[in-house]
C-alpha cells in the first residue's frame, strides 16, 4: 500500500496508486448547491489536496475519478476555467512579496486571456481576466484560493514596516489591504464566477479582508462538512485495515487494542456540533507509513505567529481549557493578541470536545495526546525558560512515577523548579504570584500525559490539586504556596480525596508540599502512604 504523505496533488495520487479517502461525495454536493464558500481547518489537515480535486474535477478529468462516487454522481463533466491561487510556499516576511506574487498569477493569465490598459491595479485587472475567460470559454470562472491568510499570518504581530512611496506601513496592515483589494474583486464579478473556493487556518481576516465582496458561505462548521478534510474512524477502518493489523503484529495486541492507541494518539478532533471524530490524516499516514507512533503533526513545527501571540497574552491555558464557550467566542472574531484562544483552535491545538444545545456553547480542550503533550511542552519551555531540558525531565519524571519513589519525585520538582529563572517568575503582587504558582504546576502535570493524571479534580468535598495514577500507583498532590506541607497533608485527609481508592489495589501516595515564592521551589514535601 502507498501511502501520500506529503502528496498534495490529486492526479498524482489517482496515477501513480496512492490510497486515496473518497471524499468525493461530499465534493458534490459542495460545488452542486453554492458558489462562494470558505473553509478552516489546521495546517496540513487536507486542505491542498482538497483544492486539488476541485481543480481537476473542473477541469473535467474524468478519467481521474473513476471508480470514486463522484463518477456515478455527475452526468456531464464540463470543463471549466480554473484560476488556483496558492500561498502555501511562499514566505512572505519580506516587503513586497505578496504584491509580486499577486502580479506573476495575474500577469500569466493576462498572457492567456488578454490585458486591458484601461486596468492598473490588481483587483481590476484579475477582473478582467475573470470576464475575458468567460467570454472566451463560454462558461464562468472557478477561483481556488489555498491559504488565503498565509500572507497575514507570516508577519503576524511581527512589526515589519513597508516603504510604499514615501508612506510607511506595517507590514501586516499593507498585506491585508493588498488582500482586501484583491477578494473584493468577487463581488463586481459575480457574473463570471461558477464557483469559489477560499482555505486557511483562521477565520480572523474576514473582518478586513473580505468586507469589500460578498461574504463566502462559511462551512468551518457546518455539520454536513465537517467530515471534508481529515480521516473518520469508519474511514480509516476501512482504507487502512492492512497497515493496522501489521501495526497490531509490531505492537505485539490485538487489533482492537491498536485501534486504541492510534485514537488516543492522532483522533480527537470535532468541527460541527455532531462530534464526529476526526484523525490527523498527516500524522495517521505517516504512522502507518513508518510502523511507529510518533508526534508526526507537531514535529512539523508550531507557527511562529501562535507563539508570538501567547507571549503577551494575559490568558493561560489553564484559563482557556476545558471551559465552555459560545461560537463568537473562538470562531467570529478579529484579531486581537490578547485573546490568542480563536487562533489556537483554529490552528488546531484545541478542539470541540462537547456542545451543549441548551446554550449553544462548546467545551474546547486538547484534541488527542500528540497534541497535548507537544503543545503544553512548547508553552512550558517558553514561559517557565527552565535550565533543563522540559522533554528529558519530564521522561525522568515519568519513569519515576512508575517506580513508586515520592523522595525522587521531591527531588525532581526541588531541581527542576530551581532552574527556573528569577526574572521569569518575579511577580509584583500576591495575585500574580499565585496565578505563576497554580500556572507552574498546571503545566507540569499537563505534560504527564503518558499516565492517567487529573489537575484540580472535582470531588464530594471539594478539588485535589492532582492525581496520577500509574499501573501500580495512585499519587494525590496537594500543594501550597508560602504553606506548610502539613496543611497540605490534612486538606486531603479533611476532603476526602483519598475515598474514591480505598478498594483500589494500587498503592497510594498522599504528598503534601509548599511552594515558596520567594525561592521559587519546593519548601517542605512530606508523604503518607
Amino acid at each position: 500500500m502507498k501511502f501520500p504523505v506529503g502528496v498534495q496533488t490529486f492526479e498524482k495520487i489517482r496515477e501513480e496508486g496512492y490510497v486515496y479517502v473518497d471524499k468525493t461525495d461530499l465534493i458534490y454536493q459542495l460545488v452542486s448547491t453554492g458558489t462562494i464558500y470558505f473553509l478552516s481547518r489546521p495546517r496540513r489537515f487536507g486542505k491542498s489536496l482538497l483544492v486539488s480535486t476541485l481543480k481537476n474535477y473542473f477541469q473535467g478529468k474524468k478519467e481521474l475519478f473513476q471508480g470514486l462516487t463522484i463518477e456515478k454522481l455527475e452526468k456531464d463533466w464540463l470543463e471549466y476555467p480554473v484560476f488556483h491561487i496558492d500561498f502555501n510556499s511562499v514566505n512572505f516576511l519580506n516587503p513586497g512579496t505578496l504584491d509580486s506574487t499577486l502580479e506573476g498569477y495575474v500577469s500569466s493569465w493576462e498572457r492567456e486571456y488578454g490585458k486591458s490598459p484601461d486596468f492598473k491595479d490588481i483587483g481590476s485587472r484579475f477582473a478582467h481576466v475573470l470576464a475575458q475567460a468567460h467570454k472566451q470559454h463560454g462558461r464562468r470562472c472557478v477561483v481556488l484560493v489555498d491559504e488565503y491568510d498565509k500572507p497575514i499570518l507570516d508577519v503576524l504581530d511581527m512589526d515589519i514596516k513597508v516603504d510604499i512611496q514615501g508612506t510607511e506601513y506595517r507590514l501586516e496592515d499593507w498585506n491585508r489591504s493588498v488582500l482586501k483589494a484583491f477578494y473584493s474583486v468577487f463581488k463586481g464579478a459575480d457574473a463570471d464566477l461558477q464557483f469559489v473556493l477560499l482555505t486557511g487556518v483562521t477565520k480572523f481576516s474576514q473582518v478586513s479582508v473580505f468586507s469589500g465582496f460578498n461574504q463566502p458561505s462559511d462551512i468551518s462548521m457546518a455539520p454536513k462538512y465537517e467530515t471534508l478534510c481529515g480521516i473518520t474512524q469508519q474511514e480509516m477502518e476501512h482504507y487502512f485495515a492492512e497497515p493496522i493489523r501489521e501495526m497490531a503484529d509490531r505492537f505485539k495486541v490485538s487489533v482492537p487494542e491498536m485501534l486504541q492507541r492510534l485514537k488516543a494518539q492522532y483522533d480527537g478532533y470535532h468541527f460541527s456540533e455532531n462530534l464526529t471524530d476526526i484523525y490527523n490524516p498527516y500524522s495517521l499516514l505517516n504512522a502507518f507509513d513508518q510502523q511507529v507512533l510518533r508526534d508526526f503533526w507537531f514535529s512539523t513545527g508550531t507557527p511562529t505567529y501562535l507563539l508570538r501571540l501567547l507571549a503577551h497574552s494575559h490568558e493561560n491555558l489553564n484559563e482557556m481549557t476545558g471551559r465552555y464557550y459560545a461560537p463568537r467566542e473562538f470562531v467570529d472574531y478579529k484579531a486581537d493578541v490578547e485573546k490568542p484562544l480563536p487562533m489556537i483552535y483554529q490552528s488546531g491545538y484545541l478542539t470541540i470536545k462537547e456542545y451543549d444545545p441548551d446554550f449553544g456553547t462548546f467545551l474546547l480542550d486538547f484534541p488527542n495526546k500528540e497534541v497535548k503533550s507537544g503543545f503544553v511542552s512548547l508553552v512550558a519551555a517558553g514561559y517557565l525558560k527552565p535550565e533543563e531540558d522540559m522533554n528529558v525531565w519530564i521522561r525522568t519524571l515519568v519513569q519515576t512515577l512508575r517506580k513508586g519513589e515520592p523522595d525522587t519525585i521531591r527531588d525532581l520538582f526541588t531541581s527542576f523548579l530551581a532552574s527556573i529563572p528569577y526574572t521569569a517568575r518575579r511577580k509584583e503582587d500576591q495575585k500574580e504570584r499565585e496565578s505563576y504558582f497554580n500556572y507552574t504546576f498546571y503545566l507540569i502535570f499537563r505534560m504527564v500525559s503518558v499516565y492517567a493524571t487529573y489537575i484540580e479534580k472535582e470531588q464530594s468535598q471539594g478539588r485535589s490539586d492532582c492525581i496520577v495514577e500509574t499501573p501500580q500507583y495512585v499519587y494525590i498532590f496537594e500543594f501550597k504556596l508560602d504553606g506548610r506541607a502539613d496543611e497540605a497533608l490534612k486538606q486531603i485527609e479533611d476532603k476526602g480525596y483519598a475515598k474514591p481508592y480505598l478498594s483500589d489495589p494500587r498503592k497510594l501516595f498522599k504528598i503534601g508540599a509548599s511552594f515558596s515564592s520567594q525561592t521559587g521551589t519546593i519548601e517542605e514535601w512530606k508523604t503518607a502512604e
